[in-house]
């Protein structure tokens, strides 16, 4: 089986090409971009609505990222060969053994001192608000020691919805970036599932500020008559009751 590494220069050959097609195509607003580094490791925290997400960011960034997306996508012609290419990293989402060598993949490409992308809600969003983020990014990032930052994106789901096969054309999107979440407020601080859920709260409340999402309490998929509360900065002392085995499924946090 073919090892996947990430990003490498298929993608940097694509953004040259793509980026002015995208460009004349739609009308896409970028704010925060300025704000990213130009070296080393980061990860990148987007809401996630449209099945373009991954790749308006991809093709509107300065400097190559990796994503996690699904495992069926390696399953159809049209896309197991193009994907990887474009720096997907396959993730089984079965969680456990079979999710471990796309979060050794993810780490490494951290490492390297590079971009990786991860949709904190797991999947996207069919009801169009913002759901419970998945503590994956969080635990990616204290382990690498490296910041986080939220994306807010908009316009997509109105550009390509769920279920449409095309894009439409000359429509709006904007992308913006957020403010750099950071791993050390919350290192050693408290329990460290606790840690990770915390930071993660942190990421999504700046998602909700840039995408202008409405935010529910639950994951993405939950059923929708679970009690919701206003979502708001995360902070290493708030009690956070968990299932048992959170940890390990909360890493499996992948397009779908």
């Amino acid at each position: 089986m073919k090892e996947h590494t990430g990003a490498g220069a298929a993608q940097r050959r694509a953004r040259r090409a793509l980026r002015p097609v995208a460009n004349r195509l739609w009308d896409l607003t970028l704010e925060g971009f300025d704000g990213l580094p130009e070296s080393g490791p980061a990860i990148l925290a987007p809401n996630h609505v449209s099945f373009l997400d991954s790749a308006f960011l991809m093709l509107t960034l300065p400097r190559n990222v990796s994503f996690v997306g699904k495992a069926e996508y390696m399953d159809s012609w049209k896309t197991k060969y193009i994907f990887p290419a474009m720096g997907m990293i396959p993730i089984d989402r079965a969680g456990g053994e079979r999710s471990q060598a796309a979060l050794d993949t993810a780490l490494q490409v951290l490492r390297r001192g590079e971009l990786f992308g991860i949709f904190p809600e797991g999947t996207r969003s069919r009801d169009g608000k913002l759901h419970k983020g998945r503590s994956g990014a969080a635990r990616l990032a204290m382990e690498v020691g490296c910041p986080i930052y939220p994306v807010g994106i908009s316009g997509t789901v109105e550009i390509q919805p769920p279920d449409a096969k095309l894009p439409r054309l000359f429509r709006p999107a904007a992308i913006r970036i957020g403010r750099p979440v950071r791993p050390e407020r919350y290192a050693g601080r408290g329990e460290q599932h606790l840690a990770w859920r915390s930071m993660i709260d942190e990421v999504m409340f700046e998602i909700r500020e840039l995408s202008g999402q409405e935010y529910v309490n639950r994951y993405a998929g939950e059923d929708a008559a679970q009690p919701v509360e206003p979502s708001r900065p995360g902070h290493v002392s708030d009690p956070v009751v968990e299932p048992a085995g959170i940890e390990d499924r909360e890493l499996v946090a992948v397009a779908s």
